[in-house]
């Protein structure tokens, strides 16, 4: 029964192949790194394994008390034996039933750090992503992997471990009281042992590639739920509750044919394994009852020998089965070491840190490619310190990209682009960000207070007077000071609670706090009310000073004061000029003025 368990652990953790990353790495690297999560906790693991011995340990000695117990209590009925065995019996029950209790708080214990350790790591690398990877990965199959996969690791982490060790160790126990009593009669066993490495391998295979399936499934799931929760008023207003619920009900559907996919396979291999070991155990049985009748085997040796046999069911059993969280937990580990082995944001080497920067931006014969779609070609630009600038075009034009690249969310394709005379590729991302503040079209909030939402990030730490300042500059307070606690106000998940226009301000409350010589701005006035827009350009003309300002314009209206206005069209620049420049050319600019304001005169 060793090379039982050597099979079983051999096929199910060696010879499928995991393919997580390019190269490929095997499913015993996999789990040999899980079990370096442990690592850290080894005290309490050691303990643990102990427990778990001295608890395997217990199921042969209970089979081995049976000969001496029977032998010497009713066939010879010493009186000595027949006292001292409840004794016995007493004891090692207690001390089975302590280290089980000890083994399971001790394995929870890990396995919940585990968890949790792999959770933090999952979460610090999404932090850590280039842009482009949530452009490629719905926000719900991120999430999937962070609630759903991991916790199916665990199993494979310490609940297989456990059983591994316990079972493992039980049956070489039980198998060599056997071998002690009739070693010919133990030596059948060993007969299933091709067979069960048979189905274990076949069965290997189906479940890792159902378990990968399930997961796949699973962040379906949770995308359809994800999108339906944020769009719950476009599904509303469209009657879109019946397109949802069937899209849901059969990514669901999909997770449970899957399921019961995993339980048959999983329970077919049991059944089989099960049946080979019932074969052989009656056969042993047989051939042992006709040597009692022969008298070459004990009354107490026959029961003790059929007891250890009936005790292997359960190990058996358990170590067939245990294939199954195996794989459970291998799939889910390849789903977790996916992420975490996932690059973060590359940064270049000979870094040159400038802590505070001026601000001038130079565009030199810059393109940009989102993979085979180029979306932004030979930009050559110079911004001053303290200029506006307004980026202009249709959509689809370029301008976000363009301001996207600044903050280095992507990596220049071709070309290059200077920050006060230095290669923005030589300048460490954290030093680059501190010096830019971004307010976005989708301004961008926290279910959490006012105050929050404005001194977020490195700005926690700030005065209540500094973010008053800001707030008050924002045009923010006449708002602020209406709410019921102020500052101190939940505003609700994304702002829920807020008006688009209060939203909007308290973004340019939280870059005018940061202070940044570098402003993107992302108008979006244009669905704004009147009152609303004038308070935003209010509050943009105060946060304009003295810093270095690019505006993605919406409304053409509202950028006729920027220093240089730069028209885009199909991801290159067609113009640039003032305001009154542009309109006596006639050109690109000039119609676009045009046609947005004979709509408003509509």
């Amino acid at each position: 029964m060793l090379s039982l368990y050597n099979a079983i652990l051999c096929i199910s953790v060696e010879n499928v192949q995991l393919m997580i990353l390019t190269p490929k790495i095997n499913s015993k690297t996999l789990y040999l790194r899980l079990l370096n999560y442990v690592i850290p906790y080894w005290l309490i693991f050691g303990l643990a394994i102990l427990a778990i011995v001295v608890m395997a340990i217990a199921d042969p000695i209970l089979a081995a008390l049976i000969q001496p117990l029977l032998d010497g209590g009713f066939v010879e009925k010493d009186p000595m034996m027949i006292k001292l065995m409840p004794i016995f019996l007493i004891l090692l029950i207690l001390i089975k039933g302590l280290s089980m209790l000890a083994s399971t708080i001790s394995m929870t214990w890990i396995a919940s750090r585990l968890v949790t350790d792999l959770r933090i790591e999952m979460f610090n690398k999404i932090l850590t992503l280039p842009t482009c990877e949530f452009d490629k990965t719905s926000s719900g199959v991120m999430l999937s992997k962070v609630t759903y996969d991991v916790s199916r690791v665990m199993a494979a982490a310490t609940d297989v471990l456990l059983i591994l060790v316990r079972d493992s160790l039980a049956i070489l126990g039980l198998l060599a009281w056997m071998f002690y009593l009739n070693w010919m009669l133990s030596l059948i066993v060993f007969t299933i042992v091709p067979f069960i490495i048979i189905v274990v391998r076949i069965v290997s295979k189906l479940l890792r590639s159902i378990n990968t399936s399930i997961q796949d499934a699973m962040g379906d799931v949770t995308k359809i739920v994800e999108e339906a929760i944020g769009g719950h008023k476009l599904v509303k207003i469209f009657a879109g509750q019946q397109y949802e619920q069937n899209r849901f009900q059969t990514a669901c559907n999909q997770v449970r044919h899957l399921e019961v996919k995993t339980q048959v396979t999983s329970g077919i291999s049991v059944f089989i394994v099960q049946m080979l070991t019932a074969l052989s155990l009656s056969i042993i049985i047989y051939i042992a009852a006709l040597q009692s009748s022969m008298d070459n085997i004990t009354v107490g040796g026959f029961v003790s020998l059929f007891t250890a046999m009936g005790m292997l069911f359960s190990p058996v059993k358990r170590l067939t089965k245990v294939n199954d969280k195996l794989q459970q937990g291998l799939a889910a580990a390849q789903s977790v070491f996916n992420l975490i082995d996932q690059e973060s944001e590359l940064e270049a080497n000979n870094l040159i840190n400038k802590d505070k920067l001026l601000g001038k931006l130079e565009f030199r014969q810059l393109s940009f490619s989102y993979e085979e779609h180029l979306a932004l070609h030979n930009i050559s630009l110079t911004i001053l310190p303290g200029e506006t600038v307004a980026l202009v075009g249709a959509s689809g034009s370029g301008k976000t990209t363009l301001a996207n690249l600044i903050p280095h969310f992507y990596t220049i394709t071709d070309g290059q682009l200077w920050l006060d005379n230095i290669d923005i590729n030589q300048l460490p991302l954290k030093n680059l960000r501190n010096n830019i503040a971004l307010v976005s079209q989708e301004v961008v909030l926290f279910n959490d207070t006012v105050a929050a939402n404005i001194a977020y990030g490195t700005m926690a730490n700030v005065s209540q007077a500094d973010i008053l300042k800001a707030a008050k500059l924002a045009y923010a307070m006449e708002f602020i000071e209406q709410m019921p606690k102020g500052l101190s106000t939940i505003i609700g998940e994304r702002g829920v609670k807020l008006s688009g226009g209060q939203r909007q301000r308290l973004a340019i409350a939280r870059a005018l706090l940061k202070n940044a010589p570098i402003l993107i701005f992302d108008e979006a006035t244009s669905a704004l009310d009147t009152q609303s827009e004038y308070k935003i350009q209010q509050s943009l003309e105060q946060l304009k000073q003295g810093r270095t300002t690019i505006i993605i314009a919406h409304r053409l209206s509202t950028i006729s004061k920027a220093d240089h206005i730069v028209v885009m069209d199909k991801g290159r620049i067609v113009e640039v000029g003032q305001h009154d420049e542009l309109m006596a050319k006639q050109g690109v600019y000039a119609k676009l003025y045009q046609i947005q304001a004979s709509i408003v005169k509509i």
